[in-house]
């Protein structure tokens, strides 16, 4: 059997089980490394000081608004991958692979542009105050331009994976972040480079993950080819990845927008109050993608068996996949409700303990609620990617936009008037809590229609 018809027996008939844990581990354990490179930068540049902390605080949303631009063609077209893979249609799924990386990198090199250009400003709308500003220009002048290799990666990440091939999506990550993890402490400390050091320490990471994913594609490992002369600009394809590319885009500049709009929040109380937070960001980032890594795999799964019509299958893997999720979930959570204060002194500045006691206070609260709450997360994102997989662009939407969006960014523009600081603090466990009810509505009606589509 060659490795074209593997990769179609895993999506197929492989028991679901089985097919989680080849297509979703490895994507998982990818994405949770890539997750501790972001901790790994954190821990390093604290020991330079609360306003070194603060600027890669507020820099980390503009990289994940650009990171969207290959979430918006490589999530649209690896669920429409999936289902053409379900229908037999492997011409389809080919033209639809290479139009999404060819658009991505180009639409993502012209926003880079953009952004360098217009650097200052945006800094300073994400939440950039006087003391954290010339940090934010040093780090972000680097990590952004960079981002062109974040860009081509997370686009192939959704490819790859939708074509089954989960573990070069965790080498590359893999490889990535021990490489960062690596040069993190040689730059900053050991060329005394400091926030700049760090930004060039994830620049060549990138790279050095884009050399996998390049290696992949020219020794032809792929089910696609990626020429450009397969790209097709049809009516039918461009509403295709667009009709779920949107909605995921949506989801991460929602994303940023609400951690500007943490930041924002917290620097009414000090460059303290900006550096714990970001600190609580990474590490239920941490939690977040390593949930999404897993739900990279089961993607596939749903919108391959929704389109081979095998609602038991999906059904089976809708169950699997929650009840898996959740279970890690409730122990990531539990770990930082338990243990907050120790987890965030991890990032406390050298020699400045006694100076940094409100930046532990701040992150500590934040990091137990939001510890609590995130028992919820993978209920909530299953569904949210589910309803994408199936091709349901509108509902994904909607559910997509909740726990960042609809629900948070009310709370967070009313609940620090009403509560200070705390507001602050719990304004995203109460949005995951309204996320979650909102969910399990959107849910009871989908399974009904998956039944009928049975019958």
């Amino acid at each position: 059997m060659d490795r074209h018809d593997k990769k179609m027996e895993l999506l197929d008939s492989t028991p679901i089980p089985r097919a989680l844990l080849a297509m979703g581990i490895p994507t998982m354990i990818g994405m949770l490394v890539n997750a501790l490179y972001n901790l790994v930068d954190a821990y390093f540049v604290g020991g330079l000081g609360e306003r070194q902390m603060g600027a890669i605080a507020v820099v980390y949303p503009l990289g994940q608004v650009v990171v969207g631009l290959g979430l918006l063609f490589g999530s649209g077209a690896a669920s429409y991958i999936s289902r053409s893979l379900g229908w037999g249609d492997e011409k389809k799924a080919d033209e639809v692979a290479s139009t999404a990386l060819y658009s991505s990198v180009s639409i993502g090199a012209v926003f880079i542009v953009i952004s360098v250009v217009f650097l200052d400003p945006i800094l300073r709308l994400l939440g950039a105050t006087e003391s954290i500003l010339p940090f934010a220009c040093r780090y972000a002048g680097i990590y952004i331009v960079s981002c062109i290799f974040n860009v081509f990666n997370v686009t192939m990440n959704n490819i790859v994976t939708s074509e089954g091939a989960a573990r070069t999506t965790m080498c590359a990550l893999l490889l990535g972040a021990a490489l960062n993890i690596v040069l993190d402490p040689l730059f900053i400390y050991g060329a005394d480079l400091g926030v700049a050091g760090a930004a060039m320490a994830t620049a060549l990471s990138q790279a050095v993950s884009t050399c996998v994913y390049l290696r992949y594609i020219l020794q032809k490992k792929s089910v696609f080819h990626f020429r450009v002369r397969d790209c097709t600009y049809t009516k039918e394809i461009m509403s295709e990845i667009f009709k779920i590319g949107i909605p995921t885009m949506v989801f991460q500049v929602l994303t940023s927008v609400s951690i500007s709009l943490i930041n924002n929040a917290a620097g009414r109380y000090g460059d303290a109050a900006i550096a714990g937070m970001g600190v609580v960001t990474r590490l239920i980032s941490m939690g977040t993608l390593s949930v999404f890594g897993f739900i990279k795999g089961f993607q596939p799964i749903a919108g391959y068996s929704y389109g081979a019509e095998r609602s038991d299958r999906l059904r089976q893997a809708i169950r699997t996949s929650i009840l898996w999720s959740t279970v890690f979930c409730v122990a990531f959570g539990a770990a930082l409700a338990l243990f907050p204060e120790a987890i965030v002194a991890c990032f406390v500045p050298r020699g400045q303990a006694a100076s940094s006691v409100e930046m532990v206070r701040v992150g500590a609260a934040s990091l137990r609620a939001n510890g609590l709450s995130m028992m919820l997360f993978g209920f909530y994102t299953v569904y949210s990617s589910l309803f994408l997989a199936l091709g349901k662009g509108r509902e994904g939407f909607l559910l997509g936009a909740c726990r960042q969006g609809i629900c948070f960014i009310p709370v967070i523009l009313f609940l620090p008037m009403a509560w200070g600081l705390n507001g602050v603090l719990y304004a995203q466990p109460i949005a995951d809590v309204l996320a979650a009810v909102v969910t399990l509505a959107m849910a009871v009606p989908l399974h009904k229609k998956l039944n009928e589509r049975t019958l």
